[in-house]
């Protein structure tokens, strides 16, 4: 399972060092996401509301209520699915998930992508390399994902069996980091 006190020491001691994702850096050493340079010194919110390839999860957010919660100190890690990964739900659940009603569970498929640590790549890859090729990520929504490597690309599996792959990794954020994956985490029913 994802120990916040062994990630902790993980990036402590280096082993966070770069490895090999998807998607470019740019001149500021983040990633362009969603056509916009994210910032450093800004809030995962902050940056979201900018990429092009995030508006349905930014208005998930603002529909549960967790603004201000990702604006806060942190230090937290997203994995961030893109329009894309929304549009691949059954017709119709984004839609539904956005309605009042169904705030508690727009706000647990959400809590299900964010952990409550700041996780850079080199340390995720480091746990699935000292888990034999799997470790166990506790979200703050207390979903289980499982994280592991194909090639060297992060592959999430949620409690559905449903993959996610990370294609934007080590989007640094003030608060935190993005990590863009191309589907949307489900929590076991």
């Amino acid at each position: 399972m994802f120990n916040l006190k062994t990630f902790a020491t993980a990036a402590t001691l280096g082993l966070a060092a770069p490895l090999a994702f998807a998607g470019s850096h740019s001149e500021s050493g983040n990633p362009m996401v969603g056509g916009a340079e994210m910032f450093a010194d800004k809030t995962i919110v902050e940056n979201a509301v900018n990429s092009a390839d995030h508006t349905t999860l930014v208005a998930a957010v603002q529909a549960a209520d967790l603004v201000e919660t990702l604006q806060s100190e942190g230090p937290f890690t997203v994995f961030a699915p893109t329009n894309d990964a929304f549009g691949m739900l059954q017709a119709g659940t984004v839609e539904s998930l956005l309605e009042p009603e169904n705030k508690g569970a727009l706000t647990k498929v959400l809590t299900c992508h964010v952990v409550a640590a700041e996780a850079m790549s080199g340390a995720v890859v480091s746990m699935i390399e000292e888990g034999d090729g799997a470790a166990a990520i506790e979200t703050v929504g207390g979903c289980m994902l499982q994280a592991s490597l194909d090639g060297d690309m992060v592959v999430l599996e949620d409690e559905r069996g449903r993959s996610a792959r990370v294609t934007i990794a080590d989007v640094k954020q003030s608060n935190g980091v993005i990590h863009v994956i191309d589907r949307v985490l489900l929590p076991a029913m």
